[in-house]
């Protein structure tokens, strides 16, 4: 099956796998309204579907802070325990609804306390939330496994206390930690504590790193701080000075040779400046070049986007075949934190048999 072959229609049928998502950034328009009335807080629109659009345009103005900024009216939605109930199943039934089989979820609990709620019951509330809709999910014939990665915020002072719970909920459905936020100005080093606990604890991690800001941030969250994974990475290219020859320089060379999974979000890069289009984004050069790049939505309300859409631009736009979905589907899962057994299973039981009966 060629790249010109395939459409959207095809494309949603896949199996997927999305490591880079927020949970506060893919809310349904629909809820996002109903949520605002019941709690009073005033959006830019009532109309679901010009909110969608609004979101959309907002986030396209070239610039992370501006595009973090939309996240005030979902933040405001997602302070009660209703508020987060809802929307942790509903994020797990739109993933099944996309094809995906196993995703990873994130926020930061930090963020969801302004109603009263401690962070730990912020983190039970969305983990009984996960579970409902992967009760659904399952019921209705189209399982997914759902992990959760807990962040801190890199701007401000909890990000060892979201840690802390990243340890303690480890054995009820969080996989992971990550911190979030503004890149510029808060390097990764400086939570090198919380990171130094979770290794001790033996609790993975990826970092934000390299899309608002270039090597320096990268390089701390591999060689400094440990990180697994790089959520984003796209400004690894820095250190490879000519693409096509595929001459790696020396962080690029170890990102490369030791695995470390590339958390990539084409459309988000778009529109946060760090890429400048889908046919020129460097997800398909670093694919061509052996990384482990993963392909991910990141936030769905604020990109307009879902797993099968960045899928089929890629398809469209930049030559991808379903091979090369498979490719990146495939890296997802062997990075995903989730035990060895599990992942060999959904890769060789799953993903493998979907692709097969596409091909």
């Amino acid at each position: 099956m060629t790249a010109t072959r395939v459409d959207a229609a095809s494309i949603r049928t896949l199996p997927k796998a999305v490591l880079h998502d927020h949970l506060d950034g893919g809310l349904r328009p629909a809820t996002l309204v109903e949520l605002a009335a019941e709690v009073g807080h005033t959006l830019p629109t009532t109309d679901p579907d010009e909110l969608a659009a609004w979101y959309v345009e907002a986030a396209n103005s070239g610039d992370l802070v501006r595009y973090i900024a939309t996240f005030e009216h979902t933040l405001a939605v997602l302070q009660t325990r209703a508020g987060l109930l809802r929307a942790a199943e509903e994020y797990v039934l739109d993933l099944a609804a996309d094809g995906v089989v196993y995703g990873e979820v994130r926020y930061a609990p930090e963020l969801n306390t302004t109603g009263g709620l401690a962070m730990a019951e912020v983190v039970e509330t969305v983990q009984e939330g996960l579970a409902a809709g992967m009760a659904k999910a399952a019921a209705a014939g189209t399982p997914v496994r759902v992990g959760t990665l807990l962040c801190g915020m890199r701007m401000f002072d909890r990000v060892r206390e979201a840690a802390d719970l990243a340890v303690a909920f480890r054995d009820a459905g969080v996989v992971g930690f990550d911190i979030a936020g503004a890149e510029d100005g808060f390097p990764p080093a400086d939570h090198l504590a919380a990171f130094e606990h979770l290794r001790r604890e033996s609790v993975p991690f990826t970092i934000h790193a390299g899309e608002a800001h270039g090597l320096p941030s990268i390089h701390q969250a591999v060689q400094v701080c440990g990180a697994q994974r790089i959520g984003h990475g796209v400004r690894i290219t820095e250190d490879i000075p000519d693409l096509a020859s595929g001459k790696l320089g020396r962080l690029a060379g170890w990102v490369r040779d030791r695995r470390i999974a590339l958390e990539m979000c084409p459309t988000s890069n778009l529109q946060t400046g760090a890429a400048v289009s889908i046919a020129d984004h460097p997800i398909t050069a670093l694919k061509d070049l052996g990384f482990r790049v993963t392909l991910n939505t990141d936030n769905r309300l604020v990109s307009g986007t879902t797993m099968t859409r960045e899928m089929t631009l890629l398809v469209e736009e930049a030559g991808w075949t379903v091979e090369d979905l498979r490719t990146v589907t495939v890296n997802a899962l062997k990075s995903a934190f989730i035990p060895f057994d599990e992942r060999k299973a959904l890769i060789e039981d799953v993903v493998l048999p979907g692709y097969e009966a596409a091909l």
